[in-house]
């Protein structure tokens, strides 16, 4: 994949093809992460606030079908509908992906089971522009959050700047509320290192997933067609990449809290 590169992001640049499944999976067998205690979560409302269509599942997808076991409500919350993803391509117009991705999305849904147990919310604010619009989205908070649950959100450093425009705006509408909330690591497995010290691996907890919860996660994932085919009217490779997707497939998520 090109380079992303942002301002805002600083010095977590995702380039090349980052650091690989395998460099990941070595680090976390010789230094295992606690594992992410469930008991919380039972029972509970669960609001999951997504950059774009497809970063539930990319991020949470193993979690979110084990959260449905523990008689948890579901929310998720997309903030944008990804529409930028292609720039220039006549494959993909912004106007037709306002309308192929939330789809991915809900097919994504079917394929875990969730689609009947999950409400789903868009707002519908600018892709690649989030960072201008954190009150709106701090509105959408107060207006959709209620007392008692727990969020889900991309890292507030994940090396994608609606990420982590999302993650920051989340984390501080939960402190101010006193409300739990986990970071999802997506991008930032490709820029990142083990014991990368950019990570506070100290906050950071592991959540396994069953060989059935992968596999469907692996089957919800191939639902996001723009995102996993190459561009033939650009030239551009598929935004997620075999490499990608497989390293999004690990048999584990990580959640990190502040």
């Amino acid at each position: 994949m090109g380079t992303l590169k942002h301002p805002l992001v600083e010095d977590r640049i995702i380039e090349g093809t980052g650091t690989s499944r395998t460099q990941w999976l070595c680090a976390f067998e010789q230094k295992p992460l606690p594992a992410l205690d469930l008991e919380q979560f039972r029972s509970r409302r669960v609001v999951v606030i997504a950059p774009h269509p497809d970063d539930e599942i990319l991020g949470c997808g193993g979690l979110l079908q084990q959260l449905s076991t523990l008689n948890c409500e579901l929310v998720i919350v997309a903030v944008s509908n990804g529409t930028q993803s292609h720039p220039e391509s006549r494959k993909y117009s912004p106007e037709q992906l306002d309308q192929i991705r939330p789809q991915e999305s809900v097919a994504a849904l079917h394929c875990l089971g969730l689609f009947e147990h999950t409400r789903r919310i868009a707002l519908n604010l600018t892709d690649g522009q989030i960072h201008l619009h954190s009150e709106q989205l701090w509105q959408a908070l107060n207006e959709h959050v209620v007392t008692g649950d727990i969020l889900i959100c991309s890292y507030a450093k994940d090396g994608h700047p609606d990420h982590e425009a999302v993650g920051k705006t989340v984390q501080a509408f939960a402190t101010q509320h006193d409300l739990t909330c986990w970071h999802v690591m997506i991008w930032a497995w490709h820029w990142a290192k083990p014991d990368d010290p950019r990570i506070p691996w100290q906050k950071a907890q592991s959540y396994r997933l069953t060989p059935s919860q992968l596999t469907k996660k692996r089957q919800a994932i191939m639902q996001f067609k723009s995102q996993i085919e190459a561009d033939d009217t650009t030239g551009k490779a598929a935004v997620l990449s075999p490499a990608i997707i497989d390293r999004l497939l690990m048999p584990w998520e990580v959640y990190l809290y502040e």
